[in-house]
């Protein structure tokens, strides 16, 4: 059931609200928490559908806010909120207001949302992009318990890992660190195995992929080790080598889907590693409420701690420069044609290592695309 309110209030929605719960015959209220959705017209749907298939494990009242940039400055000095109350099969399991936002009240979100919150029940804000700096000190950040960005949509995601670690409070949290939970597990199982000291570590993962940076931070942090990351063209993560005094134990994963399990003096084992959907890692995420302690200290170990990879390859102009200040366009591009242009390649990349790439690792690198740069703790 859908009803539609042109310049309304937020009384109107709660009465809405009632009269879709009657309509349906569920006058009951079921849900256990609150899920704010802050997000632009272009990723509302997506979002929301998400949100509704998360919602069958957890029953909540989700709020999307959507504000509307209105076009001529008369607009933009006139309030008005239009909203979307789904009750029923339209809404999942829950219920779903859908709010639009002109003018002033842009600047008060927060006063919009807050008497459609469910009384005695967490409240859970979710940034799918153009994530806040500091989520907790965000207007509608400040109403929940638990604050859920994504740093792979932001234009500069290591460089909003940053950001993320200086503005870090309880209860903030990211979607790109969800992503890594399942290569969390089996790695944390696999040194569970053996009675191995592991020495150092090595993280393979496509460029501008803000889970190889996290995954690498938490090696580093946990097993006080050195962790050099690899460039790869992906999907997402597509490899983790550690090496102990036992043997290399290596997680390979190179079609996004399936991975292979490696452990010295043990047969290889085939896992089930695939990329999960956004639905699945929100409903991860809204399992618990309470800070997540290890996240804060992987984050608070910091980027620049491990270095930055640097890859090897002529760009448009013969030139090559590091991950941080090429698109991911130019990094394809030269990795198609770092193989037939092998010379070049070694050259320019010993330039721009600063002299730590030797001519045999450049060859080796130029094969692979992306090359290495081993990471200082």
């Amino acid at each position: 059931m859908k009803i539609d309110l042109t310049d309304t209030t937020a009384s109107k929605i709660n009465k809405a609200l009632v009269q879709g719960r009657r309509a349906i015959g569920s006058p009951a209220v079921g849900m256990v928490l609150t899920l704010v959705i802050v997000t632009d017209e272009e990723n509302a749907y997506d979002a929301l559908k998400a949100a509704s298939e998360a919602s069958r494990e957890h029953p909540s009242r989700t709020l999307v806010v959507i504000k509307r940039v209105s076009r001529s400055p008369r607009d933009r000095t006139t309030s008005r909120l239009d909203a979307e109350v789904r009750v029923g099969a339209d809404a999942g399991t829950g219920e779903t207001v859908i709010l639009r936002l002109y003018g002033e009240v842009l600047n008060h979100a927060q006063s919009v949302v807050l008497p459609l919150l469910l009384p005695d029940a967490p409240v859970v804000a979710w940034w799918p992009v153009n994530a806040p700096l500091d989520p907790a000190q965000d207007p509608l950040g400040a109403l929940a318990q638990r604050r859920v960005t994504d740093t792979y949509a932001a234009e500069q995601p290591i460089h909003e890992l940053t950001a993320r670690a200086e503005a870090y409070h309880p209860g903030d949290t990211d979607l790109s660190w969800t992503r890594i939970t399942p290569w969390r597990s089996m790695l944390a199982a696999a040194l569970d195995q053996v009675a191995c000291e592991v020495t150092s570590a090595e993280v393979e993962g496509e460029e501008f992929n803000p889970s190889v940076e996290l995954l690498a931070m938490w090696l580093a942090e946990r097993l006080d080790v050195p962790v050099k990351r690899t460039l790869s063209p992906g999907p997402g993560l597509t490899g983790v080598r550690m090496e102990t005094n036992c043997g290399p134990i290596v997680l390979d994963r190179a079609d996004g889907s399936l991975a292979t399990l490696s452990v010295q003096g043990q047969p290889d084992r085939a896992v089930a590693l695939k990329r999960r959907e956004t639905s699945e890692l929100i409903a991860e995420e809204l399992r618990r409420l309470d800070p997540d302690d290890t996240y804060a200290s992987a984050l608070k170990f910091g980027v620049d701690r491990l270095g930055e990879p640097v890859v090897h390859g002529p760009g448009s102009d013969g030139s090559s420069s590091s991950s941080s200040g090429r698109s991911k366009e130019a990094s394809d591009a030269a990795a198609q044609d770092g193989s037939a242009q092998d010379a070049s390649a070694q050259d320019q990349g010993s330039s721009d290592a600063g002299g730590a790439g030797k001519s045999g690792a450049a060859k080796k690198a130029s094969a692979k695309a992306p090359a290495k740069k081993a990471a200082t703790k």
